[in-house]
């Protein structure tokens, strides 16, 4: 009766064999399972060295078969001289071809993913009996654990450079093949895409600016051409103002309708049409906003993980953000906020722009463009931050400028993880709130 109650580990072994079997019978379908399977996906321990020692041979570019296999396995220790042939025959002659290796991927790799939820589970279940550290805090790990598995990540695991290098190689190729199609998440700007080649996947990029240097409509802008452009979900977290007046500044943006008409309602028939024009083509697009006040990180983490084909985060703006944690030191605060910021664009694997006010540093330097010491209350902003933007216009401090060179404004990019720094001119129309791409050169930082 008791071996009844005994609960078995979820496993394939014919699956396990079959997709092992299959890459013997015909190797080049090895480049369909990269991207399902990785060696710790295997139950028997066997398999996943006979697995290792095929990708390894595969990244050499030596011919995968019964002999050269052998010869790995035999190189590396698994197998003695006059052990394991038979059994490496015997997955040869498991399959006739190679048809239905995805269908064995998927089998074994669902396997997995259920094994590592039981341990999961396992795992939250011993911390929530310890009664150690906080609820919150506990509640978050079981998210983010749950998470990870949903998303194919094992957070218990070591990655060995072999199958990182597989994945470098692939994006490698994507990038060749497609070329500026395949960099990171564009914001819509020629110049800035030009020196970020793109927003990367997991990248925290933080916008600063002075009180009314139009940081909100910048980074409105952005996550407009994000949604418009890619298809996928841009979340934004206002937590200054509504939801509707945040989508009053994207119809005026996008319909170039002056905003301050659409405060008041006195629009005419064309003003109309235009508006009409431009909420259908927002309609149609996947922009998700969330305006409650003074949400945590984890309380972000918790809505964002249920949202599907996640592209952009836009978040407005991190000193209204509060910190799990309280503390009378709000220095302190938000150095875990903008920890916490980076840890889930790691997590989400989206890129994550942030608003951050700025000092009054400015205010005194004849020279008023923005430094990376202005950044308000915390050093560690600057730290964590992949890229950091700030944003400048001559107009703001001298009303002459705006007569002199137009609506100019200078989108100075002064920190980039990934290359190099800059200054990039674009056009800023107040009345509509949009920034627009101009044709001008970039200024090497």
């Amino acid at each position: 009766m008791n071996d009844e109650l005994v609960r078995k580990l979820p496993f394939s072994l014919i699956a396990e064999q079959s997709l092992l079997g299959s890459i013997l019978v015909d190797p080049e379908a090895l480049n369909e399972i990269t991207e399902i399977i990785s060696p710790s996906d295997f139950y028997l321990n066997e398999h996943t060295q006979i697995y290792t020692a095929m990708h390894e041979l595969f990244l050499i570019n030596k011919e995968i078969d019964v002999v050269t296999l052998i010869d790995m396995l035999v190189t590396k220790g698994i197998y003695s001289k006059s052990g394991g042939e038979d059994y490496i025959r015997s997955l040869y002659q498991s399959v006739s071809n190679a048809l239905n290796i995805k269908d064995y991927a998927t089998i074994v790799k669902n396997k997995s993913l259920l094994r590592r939820l039981i341990d999961a589970c396992t795992d939250i279940s011993d911390k929530a009996y310890s009664e150690e550290g906080s609820t919150e805090a506990l509640i978050d790990y079981a998210q983010a654990t749950i998470f990870d598995i949903s998303q194919g990540r094992d957070t218990k695991s070591f990655r060995h450079i072999r199958d990182v290098i597989g994945s470098v190689y692939s994006n490698l190729h994507m990038l060749a093949e497609e070329g500026s199609g395949a960099q990171g998440t564009k914001t819509g700007f020629s110049g800035i895409d030009n020196v970020l080649a793109g927003m990367g996947n997991s990248d925290l990029i933080l916008v600063g600016a002075r009180p009314g240097m139009g940081k909100t409509s910048f980074c409105l802008n952005i996550a407009t051409n994000v949604a418009l452009q890619t298809g996928k979900n841009v979340c934004i977290f206002s937590l200054e103002m509504s939801a509707e007046q945040l989508v009053t500044r994207v119809i005026s943006s996008e319909a170039m309708v002056d905003s301050y008409a659409l405060r008041t309602g006195k629009l005419d028939n064309k003003q109309w049409e235009e508006i009409a024009g431009a909420t259908t083509k927002l309609a149609g697009c996947n922009m998700l906003i969330d305006d409650t006040s003074g949400i945590t990180v984890s309380g972000m983490k918790g809505k964002l993980r249920r949202v599907q084909n996640l592209g952009l985060v836009v978040i407005d703006y991190l000193q209204l953000m509060q910190s799990d944690r309280r503390t009378d030191n709000r220095v302190q605060e938000v150095a875990e906020i903008s920890r916490g910021l980076k840890i889930m664009a790691k997590e989400l694997n989206v890129p994550i722009i942030c608003c951050s006010q700025l000092s009054r540093g400015p205010e005194s330097r004849t020279d008023k463009r923005p430094m990376l010491s202005d950044l308000r209350e915390s050093g560690s902003i600057e730290q964590d931050a992949d890229t950091v933007i700030f944003l400048y216009r001559d107009e703001y401090y001298d009303a002459d400028a705006r007569n002199e060179e137009g609506n100019i404004a200078e989108v100075i990019i002064a920190k980039n993880r990934h290359g190099s720094q800059g200054t990039v001119k674009v056009g800023w129309v107040g009345r509509f709130t949009k920034f627009r791409s101009i044709e001008t050169d970039v200024e090497e930082g």
